[in-house]
């Protein structure tokens, strides 16, 4: 009973800190409320049982929003005040509409999905991150490799067009230079 209510629980605080990211006009705002919001998904796969995915939601996706967030403090007016206003009650009518239909949705989702079985099975005596590593080295082997490929060259294309902007320090020349740089570059 107590890990119902907390799921649902998750659920709604999710679905209103994804509302806030979507709505919200200040970037600081929605990239905290995102950042909330992934934590608290990967609350929801350790009531689930499934401890190995709630550490990699935390690590992976929790420190790739908070990359993101240090990238919009940095390149964003962050002090700047915005007034949140709703032009359009249809529209915050249609949201809340659909909020409530989700709820139900939501609440309505364990009587619909009692008779739903799983494809693959997890091996007898296997804890949750040996099923995980199982299926993912058998079933889904190649994607697996084919991601971490595409991983690496991205990542070695990063380094190489960002070593070949770096052949001068631009905080070493002077403004007159850089200008000319500049529209050099625009050419």
């Amino acid at each position: 009973m107590m890990e119902t209510f907390a799921f649902y629980f998750f659920a709604v605080l999710i679905a209103g800190l994804f509302l806030v990211t979507v709505l919200s006009q200040n970037i600081l705002y929605a990239m905290t409320s995102l950042a909330a919001g992934m934590v608290l998904i990967s609350g929801l796969f350790f009531i689930l049982g499934a401890d190995f995915l709630g550490v990699v939601q935390l690590i992976v996706y929790v420190g790739a929003v908070m990359a993101l967030y240090a990238f919009g403090m940095m390149f964003f007016d962050a002090t700047g005040t915005i007034k949140e206003r709703h032009s359009h009650p249809a529209l915050v009518f249609l949201l809340g509409g659909l909020s409530a239909v989700l709820m139900v949705v939501i609440f309505a989702a364990p009587q619909i999905g009692e008779h739903v079985g799983v494809l693959y099975p997890a091996a007898a005596g296997a804890n949750n991150p040996q099923a995980v590593g199982l299926v993912l080295f058998t079933k889904y082997l190649v994607p697996f490799e084919v991601a971490a490929v595409m991983l690496l060259v991205a990542m070695i294309a990063g380094i190489i067009l960002a070593g070949k902007k770096m052949e001068r320090s631009l905080s070493k020349i002077n403004d007159d230079e850089l200008e000319q740089n500049s529209g050099k570059d625009e050419r």
